[in-house]
């Protein structure tokens, strides 16, 4: 008898020792099962007994993807449980309003004010007050990489729409993304997690740069990606998968061009000679001795030989070119500007996307070697061809 109540007893252990233990890994709520118990197990055995448990990345920083996930997706009824969340992930309360504040510019308004009501009754149930704007040094853009940001700004929206341009450079970069209450890394984060959560992957290119160079990895941008597919739907994550993928592949080969062995490189006189493009030019025109940096420079050139009358196109450059004037006398304009005479050493600058065309005088011929700098592997877009009547107007200089 003693045999069997104490067999009867470990059995009666091992059942509520199990029954704990399932009771313990449920996450899902009880009606979920009820409802859709194929739901829960995936909830309780894959979202949060696998996902949530991987090491790609902290548990914190997965709960800044997943609050930003939610609130870019206007996800309001999920959101103050992974607010709780995040809290006892160790992300401040700070951070989390800061993170709502990034989103709305990404998101949108009224996605951001929906998360700001269920944030707000978490925090007041935590016993958390009132929060304020901090008073700490404001986060140091690098100023290359900005003078590179506006420029495109500032040549691809502000011709189309000039005031989403002045916003985007005084107030979203030049105000929010200096905040201090989240650190570069984590803005870019939740910036990542937002793009992929609402479908918007032709956007990611930028902002997984910017979160790299700012000490995220290469696997937790995976992640991110991994994490995003459970809140906001494989689809979304499926599409973000080849941007990603080209991303890395990008910052890959920068990174093999930038340590590999560095030789000089001689282009001689005259080499690759060939005609210029017709649609391009007026005239006879000839290139030669063309020649580009090796990554991360991003420096090119030519010389460009022009007969009498010969001249380019109108066009800009992302970043900017110089003229060097080797022999005879040329012209130069920008649109609305004088046309300019140069000649032998002079030495001509023509700002970024500053629409412009120079060529050689009506009775001499010029030659000139041209410098240009590429952005995303642009370094000139062409536009129509200069009139006869435009390039008249420097007849008077000759």
């Amino acid at each position: 008898m003693k045999k069997i109540a104490a067999t009867t007893a470990m059995s009666a252990l091992a059942a509520t020792g199990a029954e704990a233990e399932e009771k313990r890994q449920r996450v899902a709520p009880q009606a979920v099962y009820e409802t859709a118990p194929g739901l829960g197990d995936f909830t309780d055995n894959v979202l949060f007994g696998e996902v949530w448990e991987r090491k790609e990345l902290s548990p914190r920083d997965r709960s800044l993807v997943t609050v930003a996930t939610l609130v870019s997706t206007g996800r309001v009824a999920q959101t103050g449980g992974h607010v709780r969340r995040a809290l006892d992930n160790g992300v401040k309360p700070e951070e989390i309003g800061e993170l709502i504040t990034q989103l709305a510019f990404y998101s949108g308004w009224p996605n951001a004010m929906s998360a700001v009501t269920e944030t707000k009754n978490v925090f007041v149930e935590r016993g958390i007050g009132t929060l304020s704007n901090s008073g700490a040094a404001r986060v140091e853009l690098e100023a290359a990489a900005e003078v590179t940001r506006r420029a495109t700004v500032d040549a691809n929206v502000a011709p189309t729409a000039s005031a989403l341009a002045d916003l985007t450079n005084r107030v979203l970069f030049g105000d929010l993304w200096q905040r201090p209450d989240l650190s570069a890394r984590d803005r870019s984060l939740v910036t990542m997690a937002a793009l992929v959560a609402i479908g918007q992957p032709e956007q990611l290119p930028f902002h997984a740069n910017r979160a790299m160079d700012s000490g995220l990895t290469h696997a937790e941008a995976s992640e991110v990606v991994t994490q995003v597919a459970f809140y906001a739907g494989w689809p979304r994550a499926m599409s973000a998968v080849p941007v990603l993928k080209k991303t890395f592949e990008g910052r890959e080969a920068a990174f093999q061009a930038a340590t590999a062995p560095a030789d000089l490189k001689v282009t001689r006189a005259g080499e690759g000679r060939a005609a210029a493009p017709e649609q391009y030019f007026t005239g006879k025109v000839e290139t030669s001795g063309f020649y580009r940096g090796d990554a991360p420079a991003r420096i090119g050139g030519a010389t460009v030989s022009f007969s009498a009358g010969a001249r380019t196109a109108w066009h800009t450059h992302p970043l900017g070119q110089t003229l060097f004037i080797v022999s005879g006398r040329g012209l130069v304009q920008k649109q609305g500007g004088p046309v300019e005479q140069v000649g032998p050493g002079d030495v001509v600058w023509i700002p970024a996307q500053v629409r412009h065309w120079h060529g050689a005088s009506t009775d001499e011929a010029m030659t000139h070697f041209a410098v240009a700098e590429a952005l995303d592997g642009n370094s000139v877009t062409w536009m129509e061809k200069v009139s006869d009547e435009d390039y008249a107007a420097g007849r008077n200089l000759d």
